[in-house]
């Protein structure tokens, strides 16, 4: 029944301060949609951002977010990208079972605490 994910949202203090983040530490690109709502493009998916109370049917809480992004660069490169933008690196890399195989991942925060992690798969993490 279920063929892939669409979009996943993660739920942040300040928008703008989010959007600045992920643009700027993962170089991934902002769009606006549906009367100024932010998401972020992920390849073929996207990450919306909310604020606490903007949808009211799910059970948000900030920070609460756990996110696995895929990277074709090698994790070395990762840890540099990520440091050097004056992000904490909290693990990795280090070796995972991702959906697809083996993968090695690098773990950091988001401004809010939401975890990321950015994943290479196993034989292009060379």
């Amino acid at each position: 029944m279920i063929t892939g994910i669409d979009h996943i949202v993660l739920t942040v203090r300040d928008l703008e301060r989010a959007v600045a983040f992920y643009t700027r530490v993962l170089d991934m690109q902002a769009v606006s949609f549906a009367g100024g709502r932010r998401a972020l493009l992920a390849g073929g998916q996207k990450i919306n951002l909310q604020t606490i109370g903007q949808e009211t049917r799910n059970h948000a809480c900030i920070g609460s977010g756990d996110v696995c992004l895929l990277t074709s660069l090698p994790p070395d490169q990762v840890v540099a990208r990520v440091t050097e933008q004056g992000v904490a690196i909290l693990e990795g890399p280090v070796r995972k079972a991702g959906a697809r195989g083996a993968i090695t991942s690098v773990y950091f925060n988001d401004p809010d605490g939401n975890l990321v992690e950015v994943s290479s798969h196993a034989d292009d993490a060379t």
